[in-house]
């Protein structure tokens, strides 16, 4: 808490109430010495001349005067914090309310050919959620079509229960690579194997039910649409109170047999223009699905990186040098990921000051009255 200081509500109740009554003390001081003395009532006393030569007389008026006096001070001081009262003083205060929460989304192209890639991932933020504080984080995955496997959340530990669920689906992606030989064909030797490999597959198609609708006729990797169904599924996505961040673990190899919408790019923008900031992580160049095919591996890294950059993200690749914990950690220490105090300004009436001023004053002002009238 800073920046206290302390104000009028209404200072014109000041600037209006001084001058008046400077004004009124003038005038009733003014008046008793221009007014004609008379003889008002009373004894009437002769020789007064001799009681008032009286050393005894004298200081008794020199008393009655300086209490007159004192009283007269009191008085004013007391009309004084009444006005001051009246102007309502207050201080504003800056106070931190907390701090700028984080929404974040993993984001996983959950193709075969990133089974290493998401595992690492998973893995290392079963971690990283465990630390969170107020944070949110979700995650949706995707092939041909997008779902949101975990909604955004402060659950942590539903969350690592899905991450553990994850793990064992790109445990079995692994397993099931096992029975492809090098041709692309499924091979088994024995019914135990055979057996195994229906299995996997009988799991497998749990997880990918909602991830390959209409795979057939629309291909698979869809990366731009996987990139901006994410996106909408933050909740109140206008909101600016929050962070929003999206790590993105893609090899961007699309296999989409129709247009996208949106494509890449034009999912990047979106992001961009929501205030969402994508962090991608690529898979290293020896990776399985580059292993096996002739394409462009420069050219999907140059269009990712640049998607992401957009967004004012970062691009990392996955490789035995850049490992993906530290990737995160990288993630986790960007100034993107930083979050700001929460700060506002709040009135506090200050009134405490007026009225111990005004009690001093009529405390004072009574005591004056009272030995005035020699009680």
């Amino acid at each position: 808490m800073d920046g206290e200081n302390m104000e009028l509500m209404y200072p014109s109740v000041i600037k209006i109430g001084i001058p008046v009554l400077i004004l009124v003390c003038v005038i009733l001081h003014l008046l008793p010495a221009l007014a004609k003395k008379e003889y008002m009532g009373g004894l009437r006393t002769g020789a007064a001349a001799i009681v008032k030569s009286l050393p005894i007389y004298n200081q008794i008026l020199l008393r009655k005067k300086i209490v007159t006096y004192i009283n007269e001070v009191f008085v004013i001081a007391a009309i004084v914090s009444s006005l001051f009262l009246i102007a309502r003083p207050y201080k504003v205060q800056t106070v931190k309310t907390g701090v700028q929460k984080r929404d974040i989304f993993l984001c996983l192209d959950v193709s075969y050919s990133l089974y290493e890639l998401n595992y690492e991932l998973t893995d290392y933020l079963e971690q990283v959620v465990t630390e969170l504080k107020g944070d949110r984080f979700g995650i949706t995955i995707f092939n041909t079509s997008s779902v949101v496997y975990v909604p955004m959340t402060d659950d942590y530990d539903y969350v690592v229960m899905r991450l553990e669920e994850l793990k064992q689906y790109f445990t079995l992606q692994k397993e099931y690579f096992e029975f492809v030989d090098d041709y692309g064909y499924i091979h088994y030797e024995t019914e135990e194997e055979q057996e195994r490999y229906y299995d996997i597959n009988a799991r497998l198609d749990y997880f990918e039910a909602g991830t390959l609708v209409n795979n057939s006729t629309r291909g698979s990797s869809l990366i731009g649409e996987g990139l901006a169904s994410c996106l909408y599924s933050f909740p109140s996505i206008g909101d600016s109170s929050r962070t929003r961040v999206v790590i993105f673990a893609t090899d961007n190899a699309n296999n989409s047999m129709v247009k996208e919408i949106p494509e890449l790019d034009e999912a990047s923008d979106l992001c961009k223009k929501n205030e969402v900031t994508v962090f991608a992580i690529f898979p290293s160049e020896d990776a399985h699905y580059y292993e096996y095919t002739d394409a462009d591996y420069e050219v999907f890294e140059r269009e990712l990186k640049a998607a992401v950059e957009n967004t004012g993200g970062e691009f990392y690749i996955q490789s035995a040098e850049d490992t993906v914990s530290e990737i995160v950690e990288e993630i986790r220490s960007h100034e993107a990921m930083a979050v700001d105090d929460i700060v506002t300004e709040q009135k506090t009436d200050l009134p405490v000051p007026g009225i111990i001023a005004l009690l001093i004053s009529l405390a004072g002002s009574t005591v004056c009255v009272a030995f005035l009238k020699g009680k």
